[in-house]
C-alpha cells in the first residue's frame, strides 16, 4: 500500500479500500481520508459511482433458484447431518 509522504491517500489504496468505505466499516481517519482523496481525483470519483452502480445492479438480479427436487435433496442431507 504506497502512500506519499504527508500521508495523503493515492488512487490504489483508494481502489483496495473502496467496498470498506461502502460498507461504512471504515474507521473515522480512514475515511476522512477517502473523502479528501475524492475531492481532488475525478477518476476514484467515477470508479466509487461505478462500483455503487454495479452494487445496484447486482443487488436487483434475483437470486439463484433450485428446482424443487433439488431443494427436498438438500433438505433431507441438513436434516440428515443434524440427526447425526
Amino acid at each position: 500500500m504506497e502512500r506519499d509522504r504527508a500521508g495523503v491517500m493515492n488512487c490504489d489504496e483508494f481502489v483496495e479500500l473502496v467496498t470498506t468505505f461502502l460498507d461504512g466499516a471504515m474507521d473515522e481517519p480512514t475515511e476522512l481520508r477517502c473523502l479528501v482523496h475524492l475531492t481532488g481525483c475525478d477518476d476514484c470519483e467515477t470508479y466509487l459511482g461505478q462500483f455503487r452502480q454495479t452494487i445496484t445492479v447486482l443487488g436487483a438480479l434475483p437470486g439463484p433458484r433450485l428446482s424443487n427436487g433439488a431443494r427436498d435433496q438438500l433438505l433431507g442431507a441438513f436434516r440428515a447431518v443434524r440427526r447425526d
